[in-house]
């Protein structure tokens, strides 16, 4: 039976990557309880408070940073500061009475988890990846469920607990998956970065266009830059006389990925979610400095399916790329098998089975 009223925090992530899928099992929640009450809890460093309240939701902050990367008087600084990051979730969970906690990965889920444990307020987490982050390697020891996307995450986090689910899917993309794709016209490309974009990826990318150029090969190109670069790349674009909608960031993602017959992107979690869902063959160019190298194993998951091919940055030139599209436009009936071989991934019933396992936790 379900509940008439829910109240529950989400902790966690500074980026959309964390936050959207969030979002996704928010929505699959409010289908069920009439009065859900819904409060996200964020570092302060990030985009995460502004993409939180675009969507409508209350949203507080706590004092948390990371250790990645940082020299030792740093990293001490940061840990001094646990205490008070969780006394300030503490204050956050007594004023808003959860009845379940719910941490997506990122370090501020780390002190809004321990402190619900505090408290005795039941608390899941989602693992996005296919190798855990540090948090959520941590708060697995306590936490009362564990969600995760990939199957071979289970071996590494161990327990009973443990709960396949995927990785929850934005509406729109799932919606936009049932569509038919766009009708064959001019070859289209899409590339992005991430939602920070990537300065790497952007300039090889706009190289490559002009190799195939000379090669007699023309293509549409929608190119999400990332605020940081989008001068820059825009100014290439019109150097080299190349046309494409050129964007800081893509607003209607589900669109941008019906009208592409190839998509080249970094390898985080929801990306490669997205990719499968959509059925869209992709060339992947994993994040050399993610946590525990965690996007290289996302892409080889997906690669894994024969619906990518992995790029490593280090290997990236734009000749390399210029002959992987080369070989795709060639090939149009191998590169629709990639498309539904990346579908072998694809589940579209994460949202709803985390928001019902949320649910469980407060019965």
């Amino acid at each position: 039976m379900m509940p008439e009223e829910l109240g529950i925090i989400v902790a966690g992530g500074g980026t959309g990557g964390h936050l959207f899928p969030a979002i996704s099992v928010v929505g699959e929640l409010e289908k069920r309880v009439s009065n859900c009450r819904v409060l996200f809890i964020v570092g302060k460093r990030g985009r995460g408070a502004d993409l939180i309240k675009a969507q409508g939701y209350r949203v507080e902050m706590v004092d948390v940073e990371g250790m990645k990367g940082r020299g030792f008087g740093k990293i001490l600084s940061v840990l001094f500061r646990i205490p008070r990051s969780v006394f300030q979730s503490m204050g956050h969970i007594k004023r808003f009475a959860p009845d379940v906690v719910f941490g997506v990965g990122g370090y501020s889920a780390g002190p809004v988890c321990i402190a619900a444990k505090l408290k005795g307020i039941p608390s899941a987490i989602h693992e996005q990846n296919t190798v855990p982050g540090f948090t959520n390697r941590m708060l697995a020891r306590f936490v009362d469920r564990i969600f995760v996307s990939f199957e071979q995450t289970r071996d590494l986090l161990g327990g009973r607990k443990i709960i396949v689910t995927g990785m929850p899917i934005r509406e729109e993309i799932l919606s936009a998956s049932k569509s038919k794709p766009e009708e064959a016209g001019k070859f289209t490309i899409l590339v992005m970065g991430g939602s920070q974009g990537s300065a790497a990826i952007n300039k090889a990318f706009v190289q490559a266009l002009y190799l195939m150029r000379s090669r007699g090969k023309e293509v549409h190109v929608i190119h999400q830059t990332g605020e940081a670069d989008f001068e820059r790349t825009l100014s290439d674009y019109k150097a080299r006389g190349i046309e494409g909608e050129v964007l800081p960031f893509i607003k209607d993602m589900a669109c941008a990925y019906l009208r592409a017959d190839l998509v080249i992107c970094r390898a985080g979690a929801s990306t490669i979610f997205e990719l499968a869902a959509m059925r869209k063959p992709a060339i992947l160019i994993p994040y050399p400095y993610a946590a525990n190298r965690h996007q290289d194993f996302n892409a080889q998951a997906l690669a894994d399916t024969g619906g990518a091919i992995v790029v490593f940055e280090k290997d990236m030139t734009p000749e390399l790329l210029a002959d992987h599209i080369c070989e795709a436009m060639d090939n149009r009936v191998s590169l629709e098998k990639r498309g539904l071989a990346a579908g072998n991934l694809a589940r579209g019933d994460a949202a709803k089975v985390i928001a019902e396992q949320l649910l469980e936790l407060v019965e």
